[in-house]
């Protein structure tokens, strides 16, 4: 028998694990998702709570495209997608020299640099002009989003630098999103199978788990659809802050 299904510990923390990314993938607070590897590894690795959760991610993706199916903007997805393809094949070749740690530390920083400049002009300036699309910056933060996505599953925070400030309605946001992660989460399980990541371990925990996965997407999605833009952004900027703290403190306890 799989010792790792049978041990209480594992459920204890996978399964809120798994609904708190679910309520991510649904769209609502768009980058809580995070907190499903470090959940999981309080009992195990880093790296086989990211194998563990990858099939169930896959698997939400599809609960999330048919939810938020004909919502989305397609110049964000043609300017961040091929970025995103080179960030996934930079961290598949770098996968034994990168840490999760190092990878969450650095983004954590990059968010709160992002929430402060948000807080800074609403609250200093009371600015409330959506930022102008620009080519560069998507395709840079796509490639970032890529990167910390394969190597830890934390592609919310950099999708979020680039696509929260052009100020779309947020169901435009959480369908792009969508489509986003589908794309990179599909990709993502080629270099996930040539590095040995789907053992029958850990494939037979990502089957336990995913009875969980659509009722919690289609959970996150209900609260979307009925949540208006002011109460939207403002709590989802106040998520990548908490976000960002966590990141940034995990990875520096671990690094340092």
């Amino acid at each position: 028998m799989n010792a790792l299904l049978s041990d209480p510990s594992f459920y204890a923390v996978a399964i809120p694990a798994v609904v708190l990314v679910g309520l991510s993938k649904g769209g609502f607070g768009g980058a809580v998702g995070f907190v499903g590897v470090p959940l999981m590894a309080l009992v195990i690795s880093p790296v086989q709570a990211a194998a563990i959760l990858l099939p169930i991610l896959v698997l939400m993706d599809i609960v999330s495209l048919w939810t938020w199916r004909g919502v989305f903007n397609r110049q964000i997805l043609v300017q961040m997608l091929p970025g995103a393809m080179v960030g996934i094949g930079a961290g598949w070749l770098m996968a034994a020299v990168v840490t999760p740690d190092m990878v969450r530390f650095m983004v954590g920083l990059v968010a709160i640099v992002f929430v402060g400049r948000w807080f800074y002009l609403r609250y200093r300036h009371g600015s409330h002009h959506a930022a102008q699309p620009n080519r560069i910056a998507a395709a840079f933060w796509g490639t970032v989003a890529g990167f910390t996505s394969f190597i830890a599953h934390v592609g919310g925070p950099p999708f979020q630098v680039y696509a929260l400030p052009l100020r779309l309605d947020p169901k435009v946001v959480t369908g792009t999103a969508a489509i986003f992660f589908a794309v990179t989460n599909a990709v993502k399980l080629i270099p996930y199978f040539a590095l040995g990541q789907f053992d029958a371990t850990n494939l037979a925990a990502s089957a336990a788990l995913m009875p969980v996965a659509p009722l919690a997407t289609l959970a996150g999605a209900w609260l979307v659809r009925r949540m208006r833009p002011e109460v939207f952004y403002p709590f989802t900027y106040a998520t990548v802050a908490v976000v960002a703290l966590k990141l940034v403190w995990d990875g520096a306890v671990q690094m340092f």
